[in-house]
């Protein structure tokens, strides 16, 4: 994975962020954010793009995939993450890309 293709999946990643807080119709319990370590924020995209040069999507690295289509479509990221039990417990995705504001 080069930078360019790193700098460019944040660039996408910020805009879905942004793109949330704008919207007056999402509620305050699920407004979320970048994690604040921006090198842990260039690592899950390397592994984001990895993911995408080996299986084709771009899956969370953080989880493993099943071989099962339909299973593995909720593995790509940005997840549902709002759904999951680490996001009502902890505050945070799966992996901890997205934090709670």
């Amino acid at each position: 994975m080069g930078e360019k293709e790193i700098k460019k999946l944040i660039n996408i990643w910020e805009e879905f962020v942004d793109r949330q807080k704008n919207d007056k119709k999402v509620e305050k319990s699920r407004k979320f954010r970048l994690n604040p370590s921006k090198e842990k924020v260039e690592k899950l995209a390397e592994g984001v793009l990895f993911n995408e040069k080996k299986h084709g999507l771009k899956y969370c690295p953080c989880r493993l995939t099943t071989g099962d289509q339909e299973e593995d479509f909720k593995l790509i990221c940005p997840c549902n993450f709002w759904d999951q039990k680490t996001w009502k417990q902890k505050g945070e995705c799966w992996c901890s890309l997205f934090v709670k504001e």
